[in-house]
């Protein structure tokens, strides 16, 4: 009976140790729970969440670093950018140490309202929210050195400041400031948790930007003197670099086409008055409201862009094609004006020696040549198809008796609109080529700057 009965308590030994009887597996899952809340309690017995670690004696250090989940978009005309983060701070508070059998607490949002955490701010923010749905986007570790780890998601609206001299083949740095708000740093300093080359990370599918390109990101730090103290700001820069296709497609293209169609009237007859007059007038119209649409994605800059340049320069091509059919006009009509001077002026010269014939000659020679004349039929019975296109000069107004000039002095191509079908496009083509080259070389320093 004894064996029996020995036998009996070793069986049920070995079963509480392997976890096979549920009663037991119950009562040492109570015994944690219980020891995990009695280490909860303990670290906050005379905690006072009001003052930082190592208050009134050596430096708080918090290391940060940012994952970004979504960059965009970017504003131009508001100039500021917004992203999606989870931003993450770690710091050492040795009033939080403890013991245990379990090496890290995972803990809710519930914890960090009762202990001290960084009153860090962004100093270039507009408007950032902390996400709170369905429960606050937070992430609060405690390790048993006292080591914390604290993730929040937010959404932040921050300050891009953009100089647009070289719209729209410009790039820009974004940043992104934050630091502590009233510790200065000679209490808390701010370093990067992964080194300043991976504490910053932005994966490819986090980008969703339609007019720029994410090409990396660099990390500093920096220290700012104010009147309550000195402190340190974390800088991050985005560089953006902006694609060119909406700008080609929407401006630049119709331009240069506008541009083209502008100096076609080059080819059309001087005398073809409305054509021409209609080539120039709808051209500067269609620049003018281009060059109108260009502005309304930008801000109201004081200075002119790239865009507004070749905007401008073939608003002054399409003028000058307008001016040039003036100045042509103008002396085609000046030349057909000297020719009808000329012409008037040999004709009164022949009037007057006729004249003077005319009075020396006697009655009887005035009668005989009046008979002669009257019966002379040379000038009526010559038809006008021998003189289809007579030769344009003085004397051949004068055998004809006419006092206006041939149509063929306002006819035929203008010397003017020779040199301009030659001038007007090796002009233009050479300044797309020197355009093109200074901002596209210009864009291509700064990118590697």
């Amino acid at each position: 009976n004894k064996c029996v009965h020995t036998t009996m308590i070793l069986s049920k030994c070995v079963s509480n140790v392997w976890g096979n009887n549920p009663k037991s597996t119950e009562m040492d899952g109570n015994i944690y729970l219980d020891n995990i809340t009695r280490i909860l309690d303990r670290l906050l017995d005379g905690y006072d969440n009001r003052l930082r670690p190592g208050f009134g004696g050596p430096v708080t250090e918090v290391k940060t670093d940012i994952f970004v989940t979504s960059f965009g978009p970017v504003s131009d005309v508001e100039m500021e950018y917004t992203m999606d983060v989870f931003f993450r701070q770690t710091w050492i508070d040795e009033r939080l140490k403890f013991e245990g059998p379990i090496e890290i607490l995972r803990l809710n949002n519930l914890m960090v309202s009762k202990i001290w955490t960084p009153d860090t701010f962004f100093r270039n923010g507009k408007r950032s929210i902390s996400h709170n749905m369905t429960t606050p986007n937070k992430l609060f570790r405690i390790m048993q050195n006292g080591t914390i780890l604290y993730t929040m998601r937010l959404t932040i609206n921050a300050e891009c400041p953009m100089r647009l001299m070289n719209f729209p083949m410009d790039g820009h740095a974004c940043p992104l400031k934050f630091g502590s708000y009233a510790y200065p740093m000679s209490e808390i300093v701010y370093t990067w948790k992964k080194g300043p080359l991976f504490s910053v990370e932005v994966p490819e599918e986090s980008s969703s930007l339609l007019q720029y390109d994410l090409i990396g990101q660099t990390v500093s730090s920096e220290r700012l003197k104010s009147n309550t103290g000195e402190y340190v700001i974390m800088t991050v820069h985005f560089h953006l670099q902006r694609k060119m296709g909406f700008f080609l497609i929407q401006t630049y293209i119709p331009c240069i086409m506008t541009v083209i169609l502008a100096q076609v009237s080059f080819w059309i007859n001087k005398e073809s008055v409305p054509a021409r007059t209609v080539f120039g007038i709808t051209t500067v119209l269609t620049m003018t409201t281009l060059s109108i649409s260009a502005r309304h994605s930008l801000p109201k800059v004081s200075y002119a862009t790239a865009m507004d340049w070749f905007i401008a320069v073939c608003f002054a091509f399409v003028f000058s094609a307008l001016i040039e059919f003036a100045a042509v006009n103008y002396f085609s009509t000046l030349q057909a004006n000297r020719e009808l001077r000329k012409v008037a002026a040999i004709k009164a010269a022949q009037e007057a020696a006729e004249a003077g014939r005319s009075d020396g000659e006697s009655s009887s020679d005035a009668s005989s040549m009046l008979k002669k004349r009257m019966n002379s039929t040379t000038h009526f019975e010559r038809p006008a198809e021998v003189f289809p296109n007579p030769p344009v000069n003085a004397q051949t107004f004068l055998q004809q008796g006419s006092a206006v000039p041939s149509n063929n002095l306002l006819t035929g191509t203008s010397i003017i609109d020779k040199y301009s079908r030659i001038l007007f496009p090796l002009s233009f083509g050479a300044f797309n080529l020197v355009y093109w080259i200074v901002y596209l070389t210009k864009d291509t320093m700064e990118m590697t700057r």
